[in-house]
């Protein structure tokens, strides 16, 4: 009986103190309410999508960091616009893409683009990158390098993406500069035996009516008409993909002739296409069985090793009076 009663006074006393500390806790504390920006914060646009960081929130400032820094004092810039070109445009070029020694371009250089000031260029002007071929200048202040790196970093910006040459008032080369008859004759020794002035190239300067792509035409062996050589539809565009596919024909050990579109060649195996549509693998060893390649465009891709700038602007010349 007594040790009953012990065992309940000492489970009220536990539970006593039980609630006791319950209350002393209080309520749980309330998470507050997130505050919510004034009424008249103004919103963050959405990052710019696109590929490559391309893309603009409601066609405002560029992505990419060329862009992002703030534009500079226009005196500054226009006193390191002498400076560069004295001092920088032969290794770097007058439009940043590298000059005639080699320079690297500076429209895709990592160092411009996270410059902010010139603190990144002046370490490199001052000697940083000797050996790799870019020596010390001396004769240029600090302020010099400020004000060319504000200068660099002025025609960065112009760039319509990142990488791309500025945009400028200089007009195109003019690729019309050859002598007509000499190319005609240059044509007739060298490219009438697969082309003709009245035959595929018929009406070819109407066709591709800018100089410089007439000239890129020819010389990679464009196909059909429509300029950069993208063939023309129907029965032309079937001619165009003729003179551009490669054949094969493989002679087995028993003098069976096997000939079709070549797919795959190596010094294990030819892979043919043939004109039922069927792939057929021929195993080869060393030179066995034999292999003839039939490349329509094979004197194209060698002809920029041969071929001369007078002959290339000849050509072109002769080729813009077939209209």
């Amino acid at each position: 009986m007594h040790m009953t009663k012990g065992l309940l006074a000492m489970s009220l006393a536990g539970f006593t103190i039980v609630a006791a500390h319950v209350a002393a806790q209080g309520t749980p504390p309330q998470t507050p309410p997130a505050q919510q920006p004034p009424a008249d914060a103004p919103q963050q646009p959405a990052p710019g999508g696109g590929r490559g960081g391309r893309g603009q929130a409601g066609r405002g400032m560029a992505t990419f960091p060329a862009q992002q820094r703030p534009p500079g004092d226009p005196e500054v810039i226009a006193r390191g616009k002498p400076i560069f070109i004295t001092n920088c445009s032969s290794c770097h070029g007058a439009d940043l893409r590298g000059g005639v020694t080699g320079g690297p371009n500076l429209l895709r250089s990592g160092v411009v683009l996270m410059d902010q000031h010139g603190e990144l260029i002046l370490p490199i002007v001052r000697g940083a990158r000797a050996e790799r071929g870019m020596p010390p200048l001396p004769q240029l202040t600090d302020d010099d390098v400020k004000a060319v790196a504000e200068y660099i970093h002025s025609i960065v910006a112009t760039s319509r993406n990142q990488g791309a040459p500025p945009e400028s008032d200089t007009p195109p080369p003019n690729a019309l500069v050859g002598d007509a008859k000499a190319g005609e004759v240059f044509f007739a020794a060298k490219c009438s035996s697969c082309h003709s002035p009245t035959g595929d190239l018929a009406g070819i300067a109407t066709k591709v009516d800018e100089a410089k792509a007439l000239q890129t035409y020819w010389v990679v062996g464009g196909g059909g008409g429509g300029r950069g050589g993208r063939g023309g539809r129907g029965g032309q565009a079937a001619e165009t993909s003729d003179r551009r596919t490669v054949t094969a024909t493989v002679t087995l050990a028993n003098g069976e002739k096997v000939t079709g579109q070549l797919a795959r060649l190596d010094n294990f195996f030819v892979t043919l296409l043939l004109d039922d549509g069927r792939l057929r693998t021929i195993r080869r060893e060393g030179a066995l069985p034999k292999v003839e390649v039939k490349d329509p465009l094979e004197f194209h891709k060698n002809l920029p090793a041969m071929l001369t700038d007078k002959d290339m602007h000849d050509v072109t010349a002769y080729l813009a009076t077939l209209k």
